[in-house]
Order: C-alpha cells, then structure tokens, then sequence
C-alpha cells in the first residue's frame, strides 16, 4: 500500500563512540543505499528521562548529527530530522493515547527494567509511561514498514502493531465498506481478483502468512488502484477496515559486540569510550594503556588472549593472519602487550581517518548542519501531514 521505508532514532546524548558506530551507524550507512530511510533525534525521548536537566539537548543533538554525517549517513540518500520539529508525531501520540488501555503501557519489559536501573530518578511521570506510545507514534506517523532493532526491542514493535491494529478496527469502519472493497477487488481485473479472493481466504480461514505476503505484492502492483481503494483491500485481506496505519516489522540487527577499553560494553557510563572523532594521540594513548591479561606480569610471562580485553578489540579489527600471530605470541611470550595492541591503534586510526575528514566540514561551516536538519525536517513533515491529514478524516476530525 505504501512504499517501504525504514525509520530509526537516537536520543541525543551527545558526542557518539564506536559502540554507536558498530552497533548501529554501519547498519543505517548499509540500509540508506537500499531503502528511503528516516533517521531522527528523538529530542523528546530525551526528556522521558532527563524532564530536569534539559539544557545540553541542542548541543548534544548538534554533535551527534555531525557524527552521523561523519560516519557516513548521506543526507542526499536518507532524511535527518529532528523529532520536536515535527509536532505531528505529538498529535498523533495524543490521539493514540486516547485509545490505548493503560495495561498495555505497564506491560512494556523496559518500563519496570527503567525505573530499577534508574532508581535515583522520580519516573513515576505520565511521560515516562507513555514513552512507548510516543515511540509508535514516531513509526506510525511515516507509515514506516520496517524499523532496525536489537532483540530487546522487539516488544515495542509488537506493541506498536498492536496500536496500529487496534486504530485501524476502531477507525477503518467507513459505511459501507464490504461494498467498497467488492468493487475495488473488481477493479483488479479478472485474473487478479481471482487471485486476491483466493489468497484472502487462505489467510482468514487457514492463517497462512505466505498468503498475505503474496497478496500484498500482488496489490503493490495493482498501478491503476486509487489510494482509498488500496487502503480497503489491504484492510479487505485481513478481515478489518482500511487500512490507516501500517504495521511495522522490525528489521533485527545483529548485537554489536564492540568492547569497550576495560573489557565491559563500551558506554559513557563506564568511561571506556573511544570516541568517533577522538585526535590520534589520545586514541593512541587509550590503546596503549589498556588492562592486559593479569597473568602477564612480565614481558617474559605467557598471557592467555581470551582473559585480555585488547584480544576483544582484534577480533573486530584484526585479519586472520595478525589473531594467529597475536594467538602464538601471547601464549609464548613471544610478543609483548605493547606489540600487541599496535596493530589495534593503526586500524581503529584508519578507521577514523575519513570521519574525522568529513566532520571537518561540518565543524567548519555549522549552518551547513542547520541547512541539511532544516531541509530534512521539512520532508519528514510533508509525510506526517499526510498520515494526519487520513488519520483526523478517520476520527471524524476533518472539521471543513
């Protein structure tokens, strides 16, 4: 019904490290060249947590998108927004909220997870609790079919499709829409209506998901269908009404495995951070520096790699040939720690080469960053207008 379209967010904390890099930006650089892809700072979501110390949010939102331009996301590919300048995800959310049983919010993993992990903070905000409904509304909002997530995010996703589900039963209901979604089936044609009645009952009386795969191509094909009459067939196959908000997929990425220099996840929290535009000298010093195999004492002791954090690091950056050598010499004693981790320098120094170059035009000429937000934030908002635009008519809000 609609075109894919991938959309994923990032609180603004700031300046980004190479965990943020590994664990998502690689996947966003990849994603850009094969689908229309949304990138936004969640600047809300910001305050869901952080409600009493909102000043640093523009400067950290400032930084982290010169990060993302320096790691390689293309405005020219993808659409860098900011969440608060597009106040449609804002009406949306409140609309939604209107209709969402309260329990569904208390059920969310992460609501409990939150507020033990963040205990020293009064969350007990209405904020806090509806976050997840404000995170679907963001989704909702593009019509976005596909959002990159780890593991333990899906439960927002399924709540999120749940929320769309639920609006499309209580809102698609148009009069007459069995009659509508007849003549639209007719419009196929002969062959293909044939085919969408057959699929249709495949899925509603069997459950085959093939099924709906197959139909939805099948529509997406259907050129000459108006937008009303795509909206019912799609609610058609599934037994509801229109369809108004899409369901969205979650897109499962892999979890990063990018340690940080004590060996712990890397995280600002745990100061063992490299960050994404950090000078050679300091990440050379970082490396340099780094907690080694206990056992190794002395340069003559044998170290185990596996009990070293720097072994970590030349499984993300190492060729096969320079883990055997690393492998070998530590074991023997053959090689010292210093030895070790220069090969780790040199390829965490490569890897940062062309960022830093890249962010030096942005730090140099801030307004080009301003221009690229700017005109992102203006694409993003035509598509949420439209969404509204169905969504208020749906309601009966179209007050013309």
């Amino acid at each position: 019904m609609y075109a894919e379209k991938v959309l994923s967010g990032m609180r603004p904390t700031g300046r980004l490290h190479l965990g943020h890099y590994h664990g998502v930006l690689v996947n966003w650089i990849k994603l850009q060249h094969e689908f229309p892809c949304l990138f936004f700072v969640a600047d809300w979501h910001a305050l869901t947590t952080s409600y009493d110390e909102p000043g640093t949010i523009a400067e950290s939102t400032r930084e982290m998108v010169i990060d993302w331009l320096a790691a390689g996301v293309d405005p020219a590919q993808a659409t860098i927004f900011i969440q608060s300048k597009v106040p449609e995800h804002a009406e949306l959310h409140l609309l939604l909220s209107m209709m969402t049983p309260l329990g569904w919010l208390e059920r969310v993993p992460t609501y409990k997870d939150q507020q033990e992990k963040l205990e020293h903070k009064d969350l007990s905000t209405y904020g806090f609790l509806g976050y997840p409904l404000l995170q679907a509304a963001d989704i909702l909002i593009y019509r976005a079919d596909k959002v990159p997530v780890g593991e333990d995010q899906v439960p927002h996703i399924e709540f999120t499709r749940e929320v769309a589900r639920r609006f499309n039963h209580l809102y698609g209901r148009e009069p007459g829409f069995e009659e509508k979604a007849r003549l639209a089936v007719k419009k196929l044609g002969s062959k293909r209506a044939k085919l969408y009645d057959e699929l249709r009952n495949r899925f509603q009386e069997k459950g085959e998901e093939d099924a709906i795969e197959q139909a939805h191509h099948l529509l997406d094909e259907a050129q000459s269908l108006s937008h009303g009459d795509r909206e019912r067939l799609f609610g058609y196959l599934e037994g509801g009404g229109k369809m108004i908000l899409v369901e969205p997929d979650a897109l499962l990425t892999k979890a990063s495995r990018m340690p940080g220099l004590d060996g712990q996840k890397m995280s600002k929290s745990y100061a063992n951070t490299i960050m994404l535009r950090e000078d050679a000298e300091t990440v050379t010093k970082k490396i340099r520096t780094m907690q080694t195999d206990p056992q190794r004492v002395r340069r003559t002791d044998p170290g185990d790699p596996e009990k070293c954090p720097v072994w970590q690091f030349h499984q993300i950056y190492s060729s096969d040939e320079v883990k055997t050598w690393v492998q070998s010499g530590c074991r023997s004693a053959g090689i010292g720690c210093i030895e070790c981790k220069q090969p780790v320098i040199e390829a965490v120094l490569l890897e940062q080469a062309p960022m830093i170059e890249r962010a030096r035009l942005y730090t140099e000429d801030p307004q080009l960053v301003r221009n690229i937000i700017a005109d992102g934030c203006e694409r993003a908002r035509k598509l949420a207008q439209e969404t509204m635009r169905d969504v208020r008519e749906a309601i009966g809000l179209d007050h013309s």
